[in-house]
């Protein structure tokens, strides 16, 4: 058969999986926090039919060999966690960050999570939870009666309860980093999972050693370019549509042979 479907086939496959990641970003160009993906490609083993550099004679070699590639592929995706923008909301629990860094989740099963998805709530017991019910860590508990919420840009938590005229300072919250947040792996629900990849979570205090400040009543929105991804969905199908040319022109090549020797 000839080599030239198999190549093409490749092609096709690997602008399907660009296609799937751009739908994807697209899909969630209103979902708070997220990160946008990329397709990450690389072409396949080569043929090397003659050797660069070999020797043609005594004093004369080949300079640039003879090497038939066999394709490509999506080796990976790369999260670009460049800064959303943030969105005023005027929600008192409502926390972007402005800067790097992500909050901490604390899951059902005793493991932390991180997002950057700063829409919190309070659960029954006055804890404050993401919008799946999932505890903010550190905790923050806000008593009964509390008429107004201050989160500081360092993470600070106050509360003015009973109208008294001091509030009262209910925690603190901190941020984490990693060396390589690219190697984060996301897990559904605005949430990351630390990997060997990612690092170790460092935690430091919000605004300062370069994590980035909160802000509160805003939310950041997701960093989806909407014109950036039509660009790209346009030259993945022109992609898609000159590999698919090729077997085409492939099969067509077949059919001359069958029908002319």
């Amino acid at each position: 058969m000839h080599p030239a479907l198999w190549v093409s086939k490749t092609g096709l496959s690997a602008q399907d999986t660009a296609m799937t990641t751009t739908s994807n970003n697209l899909a969630n160009v209103n979902t708070t926090g997220f990160k946008r993906d990329r397709a990450v490609f690389e072409d396949l083993l080569y043929q090397v039919k003659r050797q660069p550099g070999g020797l043609t004679s005594q004093n004369s070699e080949l300079p640039s060999g003879l090497q038939v590639g066999t394709g490509v592929r999506v080796v990976g995706t790369a999260k670009e966690f460049t800064q959303g923008n943030l969105q005023i909301t005027e929600q008192p629990l409502d926390m972007a960050i402005n800067g790097r860094g992500f909050f901490q989740v604390l899951m059902p099963d005793g493991n932390i999570s991180y997002t950057r998805d700063g829409q919190f709530q309070l659960n029954s017991e006055g804890d404050v939870v993401t919008a799946n019910g999932h505890l903010l860590e550190p905790g923050i508990n806000v008593p009964n009666n509390t008429t107004s919420i201050t989160i500081g840009t360092d993470g600070t938590v106050s509360a003015v309860v009973d109208n008294q005229a001091d509030p009262v300072e209910l925690g603190q919250i901190t941020l984490v980093d990693f060396v390589n947040p690219q190697g984060l792996q996301a897990i559904g629900n605005n949430l990351f999972r630390e990997t060997n990849a990612s690092g170790d979570p460092l935690e430091g205090e919000a605004g300062i050693a370069g994590m980035g400040g909160i802000e509160q009543g805003s939310i950041e929105g997701s960093n989806v370019e909407v014109v950036e991804e039509l660009v790209n969905m346009i030259t993945t199908q022109r992609a898609y549509e000159m590999n698919s040319k090729v077997v085409s022109a492939a099969d067509q090549m077949l059919q001359y042979i069958n029908n002319n020797l």
